[in-house]
């Protein structure tokens, strides 16, 4: 009897859906109009459009924003952080998954019928710590199932290590506002709202707020910041004073542009001969160059000078050092590391993160390791010799997707080899694009520290989203 009467409701609802308007004109009562936009806490077309003669009108209908008869359906959670809906393994439907056979997950992202050694899956599931799923969840053929017992699903991550938490919104409780989607305890808020919770709305159009934004180069914010409701906010180093050091209306002045080496302590701009303008230097009288680094008593004439320092390189002193009347002070001065008549030898690049210099297996010699006997590898990590079988060693060397080195190296005795050729892969399954660290004057990380998965991983002394800034002894 109740099915019959939910039935019996939808046919009436849809009947007088049909013939509410006539000739344009609303023929509901605005109370039974305001009834069929009501959603069952009581807001109207959820709060998040408006209610037209019984029919609610979305703020925007655009996919991935809020649908449905009363705007409550969205997809963002069905997306996963790699940009698939549903994993590619289903399809979402008003926010949920429906999984192809064979896998379940709220993303699809779990598969019923598990192939991998138990060995090799907590392998999968073990983070950066070597923690299986962050002590937060269990393991699943490869993939971390969190421990969400609130049903809030506020746990989340590849290995239960994000808190998503920090994206509920203190006044509605909802995450993001309700007008975004978190991720590991980011907001990341529809076209038209901002805020750290996606709690403020923009009074124009999403197309408008990126012309606000775009700068002369055609970049938003030149790529040195995030435009919220046509305005940008610049990612700044060291916002002291009137103004940081990026800043201009779409982040366009980058005044680290004026720095021999960036030091937060300093206002040694320019080489301590000139004003530094939007990232451009104006030199004193008797000083030129790039940074006025230059005296025109010189008796080496400007270019000249820099010839001498850039020997094989296309950087003034291999990007490590200053350059003056063609000789190259490497920096930061005292560390014996980067040497060189040009800077030419940084020995810092024969260094793990950890400091261990060639893995152990040999010594540096002007930034390239030479291994011992039994070693091969940029840092002498790969061993020669092998104890495992190839199936065994094949097995380490799968992803979770069961992709040999994500497609991009080979296998070696349990450990992937990158393809050489493109320097940019790199990771433990080769799944890292180092193109995607930040740089500084033209080097990744600025040469003072290692890319690691895409983010800088910087050496003692410096510090900076580029490892730009100098932040050791005084020099």
């Amino acid at each position: 009897m109740p099915l019959f009467l939910i039935l019996l409701t939808t046919v009436e609802d849809t009947l007088l859906q049909s013939v509410s308007q006539v000739g344009g004109v609303c023929k509901l009562s605005t109370e039974s109009s305001l009834r069929r936009c009501r959603t069952p806490d009581g807001k109207i077309c959820s709060g998040r459009g408006k209610c037209d003669c019984g029919i609610c009108v979305c703020e925007a209908t655009d996919p991935g924003k809020f649908y449905g008869p009363r705007c409550d359906c969205h997809d963002w959670v069905c997306s996963t952080y790699n940009g698939k809906t549903c994993n590619d393994r289903g399809y979402c439907d008003c926010g949920m998954c429906e999984c192809d056979e064979g896998w379940f997950g709220d993303v699809c992202q779990f598969q019923e019928d598990c192939n991998l050694p138990s060995k090799k899956s907590k392998e999968l599931c073990k983070n950066t710590q070597g923690v299986v799923c962050s002590n937060r969840g269990t393991c699943h053929c490869g993939s971390c199932m969190c421990n969400n017992k609130d049903s809030k699903g506020l746990v989340t991550g590849h290995y239960c290590e994000c808190d998503d938490s920090e994206c509920l919104d203190e006044d509605n409780g909802e995450v993001c506002g309700g007008h975004g989607q978190c991720y590991c305890g980011n907001c990341y808020c529809a076209a038209g709202w901002h805020g750290d919770k996606c709690e403020f709305q923009c009074d124009i159009s999403p197309w408008e707020s990126k012309r606000r934004c775009t700068s002369p180069d055609g970049k938003i914010c030149s790529n040195r910041g995030t435009c919220v409701c046509g305005e940008c906010n610049c990612h700044d180093v060291d916002p002291s004073g009137d103004w940081g050091d990026i800043h201009g209306d779409t982040c366009e002045c980058d005044e680290r542009n004026c720095h021999a080496t960036y030091d937060r302590y300093t206002d040694d701009f320019c080489s301590g001969h000139g004003q530094c303008n939007c990232g451009r230097c104006d030199c004193k009288e008797g000083w030129a160059g790039k940074k006025c680094e230059h005296p025109l008593s010189c008796s080496l004439s400007l270019e000249s000078s820099m010839k001498k320092c850039r020997g094989t390189s296309n950087l003034s002193c291999f990007g490590r050092g200053q350059c003056q009347c063609g000789q190259c002070t490497c920096y930061p001065p005292g560390d014996s590391r980067v040497h060189g008549k040009n800077c030419e030898c940084d020995d810092r690049q024969c260094e793990n993160i950890s400091g261990e210099v060639c893995g152990g297996h040999g010594y540096c010699s002007c930034g390239r390791c030479i291994c011992e006997e039994g070693w091969f590898g940029k840092l002498c990590q790969f061993p020669r010799s092998c104890d495992l079988s190839e199936d065994q060693s094949k097995e380490l060397c799968e992803t979770s997707d069961n992709l040999m080195c994500s497609g991009k190296g080979s296998c070696h005795c349990g450990q992937c080899i990158c393809r050489p050729q493109d320097w940019w892969v790199s990771g433990e399954y080769c799944e890292c694009d180092d193109r995607e660290c930040d740089k500084h004057d033209g080097l990744i990380c600025t040469g003072n520290g290692l890319c690691n998965c895409g983010n800088c991983e910087c050496w003692d002394g410096w510090m900076g989203n580029a490892c730009e800034i100098w932040v050791g002894a005084e020099y």
